[in-house]
C-alpha cells in the first residue's frame, strides 16, 4: 500500500524558509507525478507546484521564484523548498501522488506551515 508521510511543516516569521519532504513508501515515484499543495482555513485546496516523471516542473503564480520543487530517486521522496514565505502562504501543506497510467490520485496527511508578521 502506498502512503505518503509530509514532513517540515512549522512556524517561521515573514521572510524565513522552511523545506517539506514527503516520504513514499511503496512503489517508486517515478511512475508518479508528484505535487504539493495547500489549503488555508475557510478556503479550497490548490495546486503549489508539480514534478513529473521527466523532472519537469510547474508551478502556481503566487509562488513562483520562491518555492521549488525537487525530487530523490533514491530516497523515493519529494521536497518542497519555500522561501521568502509570506503569512498568505499560512496552509496546510499536502503531498500528492498521481500514477502517471492509472491515474490514482493518493494524499498525505498534512503538514502545517504558518508565517507570522
Amino acid at each position: 500500500q502506498v502512503q505518503l508521510v509530509e514532513s517540515g511543516g512549522g512556524l517561521v516569521q515573514s521572510g524565513g524558509s522552511l523545506r517539506l519532504s514527503c516520504a513514499v513508501s511503496g512503489p517508486t515515484i517515478n511512475f508518479y507525478t508528484m505535487g504539493w499543495y495547500r489549503q488555508a482555513p475557510g478556503q479550497q485546496r490548490e495546486l503549489v507546484a508539480t514534478v513529473t516523471t521527466s523532472d519537469t516542473t510547474d508551478y502556481a503564480d503566487s509562488v513562483k521564484g520562491r518555492f521549488a520543487i525537487s525530487r530523490d530517486i533514491s530516497k523515493n521522496t519529494v521536497y518542497l523548498e519555500m522561501n521568502s514565505l509570506q503569512p498568505e502562504d499560512t496552509a496546510v501543506y499536502y503531498c500528492n501522488a498521481k500514477h502517471i497510467i492509472f491515474n490514482s490520485n493518493l494524499w498525505g496527511q498534512g503538514t502545517q506551515v504558518t508565517v507570522s508578521l
